[in-house]
């Protein structure tokens, strides 16, 4: 059913075209860089205005896209509302021996202290434009179009796989490939991102060893200041196990992965890591992907879809996440004719950037960023039964707002006066366009039922509550 559902997209998709740059955007400032907020709970631009963290998996961008292939993508990304691309400098799909689109490797002889560069960076001259020129071009691509490039700097695999002999680095070659990437991109606002979906233990001091550099080739010395820096770990893993009190994790990375919503129950995940103490900032740089095989079986569980990858957006934001990534399974691979597939994908990827998923998810940031940002605190003591499985409600409030996510649209009891005010004003807000729907004017008191307009598997509503003086809607 899934593939027919989707073959019935694709011509439509097939025909959507991308502006060109020029005629998209204005003038740019560059990007200001980040931080994490003084409470430690956000991640703020460097003069303190809120960063919610709005982010794309596309692990491959580097290795397998041209350079108009990744305009294209990142024009798109941004123009959905996206702030952050996450993707890898060594590859996990043989990065280190499957040559980029332009015949170029990154390193010399697979060795991560030999960076394969060259003289020059002018793309007709095949002899001057190297991978790491292609690396600087994507990145300054994003950065015009207001895209945050956060950098794995090595996918796992090339740390940890010993026994297949892929693993390429030790604590010094990791100290000195994180000198090399700091010094060439200390200009940049980078996020970077160590790890990569591989297990950690026994590999700390490696892990170590590479932040230390990155933050020496940044700024001349081992000032984790200068940088903003998390982890990806394996999957259903937090960068909370091996590195929470390490200075250089300025915020926690989860892998909540690909299971069953009732199994993973990444709100729990989320507010775990939130109560950790020295506080951090916390997101899912890796939830269900749209289009992946559900748990990994297909023939038994089916595919994702854009409903799936709502729920755990808000379960995750509303639990007290900083910012969610979203991720299309033909996308991160950057699946194309001629490619072998990873787990089935259903699509080619320039097909699979315009499902609805990719278009829905940035509206939670649009949401959060509509009422006051750094009040938000998850408080599930808002609602009387939070229910369970793909049933689960999530609930966060702030000064003078609440908002209470039903994941498939089951009715609720709000405990009511958990905000200020004698009477509040609720609307719904969808989480499928956008769009809000008044209710009407409740006492701030008791309990209070609350039932949205439709319900089902896919029917996914958002409460609104305002305080009465403060009259917001959603922009």
């Amino acid at each position: 059913m899934i593939r027919r559902i989707i073959a019935a997209t694709l011509l439509a998709a097939s025909c959507l075209g991308v502006a060109p740059a020029h005629a998209q955007r204005s003038a740019r400032r560059p990007l200001p860089r980040l931080r994490v907020s003084e409470s430690g709970r956000f991640l703020v631009t460097d003069d303190g205005r809120p960063f919610f963290y709005m982010g794309d998996t596309a692990w491959e961008l580097f290795h397998r896209l041209s350079r108009e292939e990744a305009v294209r993508y990142l024009e798109l990304r941004a123009s959905q509302g996206y702030n952050a691309i996450q993707c890898v400098a060594l590859a996990e799909l043989d990065g280190l021996t499957v040559p980029n689109a332009y015949g170029d490797l990154p390193l010399v002889d697979r060795d991560p202290g030999r960076p394969a560069t060259t003289p020059g960076r002018d793309p007709a001259n095949r002899a001057a434009y190297d991978y790491w020129d292609h690396v600087d071009f994507v990145v300054n691509e994003a950065e015009k179009r207001g895209l945050y490039v956060a950098l794995l700097p090595t996918w796992g695999r090339w740390v940890t796989d010993q026994r297949t002999n892929d693993a390429v680095f030790d604590s010094s070659k990791a100290e000195s490939y994180g000198r090399f990437l700091g010094q060439r991109y200390r200009a940049h606002p980078i996020i970077w991102v160590l790890g990569g979906d591989r297990n950690t233990e026994g590999f700390e001091q490696v892990w170590r060893a590479l932040a230390r550099g990155i933050a020496i080739g940044t700024s001349g010395r081992e000032d984790y200041d200068r940088v903003l820096m998390t982890f990806h770990p394996r999957g259903a893993r937090s960068s909370s196990t091996p590195f929470h009190a390490d200075p250089w994790l300025d915020f926690n990375m989860q892998q909540t992965s690909h299971g069953l919503a009732a199994q993973i129950r990444t709100w729990g995940r989320i507010a775990d890591d939130y109560a950790r103490t020295p506080v951090k900032p916390v997101i899912d740089g890796e939830p269900l992907y749209e289009d992946h095989p559900l748990d990994f079986r297909s023939a038994q569980n089916g595919w994702s879809f854009d409903a799936h990858v709502r729920q755990r957006a808000y379960w995750d934001v509303f639990a007290g996440a900083a910012g969610h990534t979203y991720g299309n399974h033909a996308v991160w691979q950057f699946y194309a004719p001629g490619r072998t597939p990873i787990n089935g994908p259903l699509m080619y990827w320039y097909q699979a950037i315009h499902r609805p998923g990719a278009a829905q998810i940035p509206l939670v940031k649009r949401l959060i960023e509509s009422r006051d940002y750094f009040s938000r605190v998850p408080d599930q003591s808002l609602v009387a039964d939070t229910l369970t499985g793909a049933d689960h409600i999530q609930a966060t409030r702030g000064n003078g707002y609440a908002f209470v996510y039903s994941a498939q649209g089951r009715p609720f009891e709000v405990v009511m006066g958990k905000i200020s005010g004698d009477s509040v004003a609720a609307q719904w807000f969808n989480p499928r366009s956008g769009d809000s729907l008044a209710i009407g004017r409740f006492a701030n008191a008791g309990r209070q039922k609350f039932t949205p307009p439709s319900e089902g598997f896919g029917a996914d509503w958002v409460l609104v509550l305002d305080q009465i003086r403060q009259g917001t809607a959603v922009r």
